[in-house]
């Protein structure tokens, strides 16, 4: 099995802010405008919120709920008006889809998609940042693939309820790939309770928090200690370059690279990776 540390979500330069942590800590990742999708953000609605209303406070107005939103990855079902056989999916393409292909990324892997967050106060009809406040890291989703899907080379009939989804409304492109989550996550080796294969984490948790506690750059990380690549193994994807790497006694630290996408972990290498995953599971 592979992890897949996916950035996604509103950031400094798609969306230009974070995404919010509320003050009862629920959490929700901000989807990236994007011009060719048929979604807008005043489509999609989140517990008592609208998006629009959301991304426009947020943005102060640079965004409008009428703009157009990139619903990718699509884990929440309740967020629009679904086809009866809808499942979550991740759509990707480009360098970053190739850099997941060479790797080696197949059925079975899972996604823990992260991204930049930062708490909001709520005033009497707007969403405003807390100040002084610092972004950070935070993992907010995952997806455990059970099918992938080169969308130029497949029979979109089959997939008419994914027919939304801005991947499927691409111009010809070879590298076009979409990864359908599993119906229930599967751990090899481990007990786990029944947990759905995708979906997102409701509210905040210093468990899953990427970026150090005491870190002023949200790409300073602090993870497990056993994340440190030693005894030969490989490093996670995009950080081969040891200086970037620092171990103390109880975890290790890592300065991540700049607007890196997807980062892979070959979890036979790294077996505690699993145990990992389910703690982070556990707080569902």
């Amino acid at each position: 099995m592979r992890l897949i540390l996916s950035r996604k979500g509103f950031d400094s330069s798609s969306g230009k802010a974070p995404s919010p942590i509320f003050p009862d800590g629920r959490i929700l990742s901000l989807p990236i405008p994007d011009s060719g999708s048929s979604i807008r953000y005043s489509d999609i609605n989140w517990h008592e919120y609208n998006l629009g209303k959301i991304v426009s406070d947020l943005t102060g107005g640079k965004i409008p709920a009428s703009d157009n939103a990139h619903l990718d990855p699509d884990l929440n079902r309740a967020s629009l008006n679904r086809l009866a056989r809808w499942k979550p999916l991740l759509g990707q393409t480009g360098a970053a889809q190739g850099h997941l292909r060479k790797s080696g990324v197949q059925q079975g892997d899972v996604f823990l998609f992260f991204g930049l967050f930062r708490p909001v106060v709520v005033k009497p009809g707007k969403l405003e940042w807390v100040k002084p406040s610092r972004p950070c890291h935070i993992i907010w989703g995952w997806l455990q693939i059970n099918e992938i899907v080169q969308v130029d080379t497949v029979d979109i009939a089959k997939y008419k309820w994914a027919d939304y989804h801005p991947h499927f409304h691409r111009r010809t492109d070879s590298n076009n790939t979409v990864y359908i989550s599993s119906s229930k996550l599967n751990l090899p080796g481990r007990n786990i309770k029944e947990i759905a294969g995708a979906g997102i984490f409701s509210h905040f948790s210093k468990e899953r928090q990427l970026t150090a506690q005491s870190a002023e750059k949200p790409s300073l990380w602090e993870l497990p200690a056993w994340f440190y690549p030693d005894k030969g193994r490989t490093p996670l994807t995009y950080h081969k370059d040891l200086t970037r790497w620092q171990k103390n006694n109880r975890s290790t630290l890592l300065n991540t690279v700049a607007r890196g996408q997807e980062f892979v972990l070959n979890c036979e290498e790294y077996p505690e990776a699993g145990e990992w995953l389910k703690g982070l599971l556990k707080s569902l």
